[in-house]
């Protein structure tokens, strides 16, 4: 037998990765683009050209990665145990 709250909560925490990979990576974009054609990296938010670390924004957005696989891990390994059925035993 299913255990239908495990199977909700492994799939709003599923959905969570997404979002914080998709909204929030979507800002290191410029960053990766502008590491790879030039070799110094600007933040053009402000309305003025700000020099920033590549590398640090870099790290940044592994980190970000890192975040949004182990939502997602952990989601898929709590919807199995919630199809499963077995999460007491």
């Amino acid at each position: 037998m299913s255990d239908i709250r495990l199977i909700m909560l492994g799939s709003a925490i599923i959905f969570a990765g997404f979002v914080v990979g998709g909204i929030t990576g979507s800002q290191y974009l410029q960053y990766a683009i502008q590491a790879g054609q030039f070799d110094d990296c600007f933040d053009y938010s402000s309305g003025i050209a700000v020099k920033v670390k590549c590398d640090q924004k870099e790290q940044d957005k592994v980190m970000l990665l890192a975040l949004s696989l182990g939502l997602i891990g952990g989601g898929v390994i709590i919807l199995v145990k919630g199809i499963r059925g077995k999460w007491d035993q």
